[in-house]
């Protein structure tokens, strides 16, 4: 077979990323969380997926331990914007994990009402970026791509 006529990989052409995922503390949801962990993981990141309803001082000592490229909140429950203030400042307010670049997405409130207010209190509070519900996950390459720095190439798990 010529390298043209090989298949297509999924695999984005950036270098692998290590992707600490998880829900807020109040959380229980799953599914958000395996179809985000497989996505990114067909597309060659390497995820460490905390599951749901995870204490802020765990998400704390994960990404301590972990040393993440990117940490990944997804809300589905319409209480993401709180959950996600504790965890911006538990991770800002240490050490370790403040310059550890973040995320958050979904359904951040219980109604539309107010989700200007709520993004912007979420990026004040330490987050890189505020995804609305309904960003495809796409958007979540663009943001892995646009890391600076080198990867170390070191699993998540």
């Amino acid at each position: 077979m010529t390298p043209s006529a090989r298949p297509q990989s999924l695999r984005s052409p950036e270098p692998s990323r290590r992707v600490l995922l998880t829900t807020g503390s109040s959380d229980a949801h799953t599914w958000n969380l395996v179809h985000l962990q497989l996505f990114l993981e067909e597309h060659g990141h390497s995820v460490l997926n905390l599951g749901p309803c995870v204490p802020e001082e765990l998400l704390v000592d994960t990404a301590r331990m972990t040393r993440p490229d990117l940490v990944v909140l997804s809300s589905v429950n319409g209480h993401g914007h709180q959950d996600g203030l504790r965890a911006a400042r538990a991770l800002r307010g240490d050490r370790a994990t403040r310059s550890v670049p973040m995320v958050i997405g979904g359904l951040l409130g219980i109604s539309p009402e107010g989700a200007a207010t709520r993004t912007a209190e979420l990026l004040d509070a330490g987050f890189d970026e505020v995804y609305a519900d309904g960003t495809p996950p796409t958007a979540l390459l663009r943001r892995l791509g646009e890391l600076g720095g080198a990867c170390t190439g070191r699993a998540a798990a």
